[in-house]
């Protein structure tokens, strides 16, 4: 515990200003941790980030990841979209399975293409989030750890019914549902100083999706770490594991609140 609270310090202790300062050292900040979680992601697969597979993964990445400004500067140089200058990577892949005869199958492709929507999509809206305001990163991110400590302590105080024992068997029930209380809380707290929501029913109900999204963020990480029989993502952050260990939920939570005009 001591250790997960050290390492939650020094990280907050560099990020929290980078998010403060915003601009580009904000928007660098995030592609680099965006690449080292698709590193962690590729090593599960046994896919090295440094070969041509690889390479062109993160080539999908840094797409994804670029802000609207920066693409509509290249959409005015190169004249194709995003999602247009995406379309030649997944034809290369699929080519290089050929080339080296399967040694990278479809397979692989799939799960490169898809490893870099994972992590490209949550965190490009990471970025965007940010240029709309800091107030709805730092309420985004408040949901998810006020969500995880709500989750981890009333679970271990009064948990009893596994939540999904076969894809995370700490998890429970009754954690699931006080991690939600906890986000709840926080954000009226927050809503009373910062508003950033019309009502607060508004902001409670939008809470209470980003609360379970998040949690279920969370499970999908933990689903895959099973598949490929991992205990973590990552070694990076002693006592919490890797980058995706900590941003999985992220990942889904700042999607849906764009989704979701943010609070409304």
């Amino acid at each position: 515990m001591k250790q997960r609270i050290l390492t939650a310090i020094v990280a907050l202790f560099f990020f929290v200003p980078l998010v403060i300062i915003g601009g580009l050292p904000f928007t660098i900040a995030v592609y680099v941790i965006a690449t080292i979680g698709l590193y962690e992601l590729l090593r599960m697969r046994e896919i090295q980030l440094f070969s041509i597979e690889g390479i062109l993964t993160w080539v999908a990445l840094a797409i994804l990841l670029m802000p609207d400004s920066w693409s509509e500067d290249v959409f005015e140089i190169v004249g194709y979209t995003k999602i247009e200058m995406l379309f030649p990577i997944v034809l290369i892949l699929l080519i290089y399975t050929v080339i080296v005869k399967n040694r990278f199958t479809f397979d692989h492709a799939a799960f490169s293409i898809l490893g870099a929507l994972y992590v490209g999509i949550g965190f490009y809206y990471l970025i965007e989030t940010r240029l709309f305001g800091i107030e709805y990163v730092v309420y985004a991110l408040m949901v998810i750890w006020t969500t995880d400590s709500g989750a981890y302590f009333i679970g271990r105080k009064i948990g009893k019914r596994k939540l999904w024992p076969e894809i995370s068997p700490n998890k429970t029930v009754e954690g699931f549902i006080g991690g939600i209380l906890s986000a709840i809380v926080f954000a009226c707290i927050f809503q009373a100083f910062i508003p950033i929501a019309s009502t607060y029913i508004i902001l409670i109900v939008v809470t209470i999706i980003a609360s379970i999204i998040g949690q279920l963020g969370d499970l999908v990480e933990s689903a895959l770490k099973r598949h490929y029989e991992v205990k973590d993502s990552g070694k990076l952050l002693p006592g919490h594991g890797g980058i995706l260990d900590r941003f999985d939920s992220l990942l889904f939570v700042l999607p849906l609140l764009h989704f979701l005009h943010f609070v409304g």
